[in-house]
């Protein structure tokens, strides 16, 4: 079980030497950015603009303040069908969450149905690589159900997570060729411990041929995992202290929705990686070379927003407080915009973005998945 962070469809290793000398140098917590290109992305460089939105790091940034703020979290549910809430091309994006509920920051996606239920297919291909779609805003705790099928060959992950702008992580994902089990996994800030937190769900009912309900139920006290509304695994909060240093090693800050369908089993990707995935995919595979492509279906999501403290009216966005540090985040509500062309002063209200390379995306017309 791995954390998809250091997993996204090799998007660093796309990039060419002019888009990187453009935009700046890498970045991390202990080598911030420059004023000249403040903001660290997702994906650890430094740049401006989109480069301020989803995934910002601002621990990495030039100041805590360089990303612009996270879209507030509003309980929805979203028909993924409906690809005019779908952005496809991430550089468009302007921080709006009001115009799109996601944005597809990596390859492709198609309208389709399955079993009778329209869904968006995320596709795979040897040349494309994988497929992300995020959410434009964030959840600060609160109960998330994705509506899904897998895909079903070795070396082909499909996954449900939850990625803070300080990589906390949650994880429901479904490696390679092994259709009867679901894998969930937590990560804190990044840091992968000695001893893996993630555990195999067995006997679930064919995850490619049959939709099931995969939820993430995350509150400050605890975290819990269920499938068709059936509890799987609870984490307690207080579980997660580590006993040297006495922090409480549990995911804690906003976080973005991400669904995607990922090449592990490819040889740029560590043995260990691919070994965990099923092997090497077979690019010559009936079902790939029948398609073109290889698949995951989404259905729908659902969020049941559960902050610690309710926000107001006036809230639209979720900051860093300047008293961050990387052991001791703080959040605070703001009314600040969360938009590229908006103000940038920040007003917190009450205590409690993003890197790719250019390609081109597509939003196929209907097909049909049997």
């Amino acid at each position: 079980m791995w954390s998809v962070l250091g997993l996204l469809f090799h998007l660093v290793t796309t990039l060419t030497p002019s888009v990187l000398a453009a935009q700046g140098a890498t970045c991390n917590a202990t080598s911030p950015c420059s004023s000249d290109y403040p903001c660290c992305s997702e994906y650890g460089f430094c740049g401006d603009g989109y480069y301020c939105l989803g995934g910002c790091d601002p621990l990495a940034s030039n100041t805590v303040d360089s990303c612009k703020p996270s879209p507030v979290c509003e309980t929805a549910n979203y028909a993924l069908s409906d690809t005019s809430r779908i952005l496809t091309n991430y550089t468009y994006f302007d921080g709006n969450a009001s115009e799109y509920d996601w944005v597809v920051e990596q390859g492709s996606i198609m309208n389709t149905t399955s079993s009778g239920e329209a869904a968006v297919a995320l596709l795979l291909t040897e040349n494309g690589g994988g497929t992300l779609l995020s959410s434009t805003r964030y959840v600060h705790y609160g109960k998330i159900t994705t509506r899904l099928k897998t895909g079903r060959w070795a070396g082909v992950v499909t996954a449900f997570i939850t990625m803070s702008s300080v990589r906390d992580e949650i994880d429901w994902e479904f490696p390679g060729n092994m259709t009867t089990e679901g894998q969930t996994n937590y990560f804190w800030q990044g840091f992968i411990p000695q001893t893996t937190n993630g555990i195999t769900q067995q006997g679930l009912a064919d995850t490619y041929s049959n939709w099931h309900d995969y939820t993430i139920d995350w509150q400050p006290d605890s975290l819990t995992f269920l499938v068709d509304g059936n509890v799987t695994r609870t984490i307690k909060a207080s579980d997660c202290i580590d006993n040297t240093t006495g922090i409480t090693q549990y995911p804690s800050t906003p976080s973005r929705i991400q669904l995607s369908l990922w090449p592990a089993g490819i040889s740029s990707e560590p043995q260990g990686t691919i070994q965990w995935a099923g092997g090497m995919i077979n690019w010559n595979d009936p079902d790939y070379v029948s398609a073109g492509h290889f698949y995951a279906l989404f259905q729908s999501v659902s969020v049941e927003c559960n902050d610690p403290t309710p926000p107001n009216s006036s809230v639209t966005s979720y900051v860093y407080g300047p008293n961050t540090t990387l052991d001791t985040p703080s959040i605070a509500f703001s009314n600040a915009s969360t938009m590229l062309n908006g103000a940038t002063a920040l007003s917190s209200v009450s205590g409690v973005h993003g890197f790719l390379t250019a390609i081109v995306f597509a939003v196929a017309s209907l097909v049909t998945f049997f």
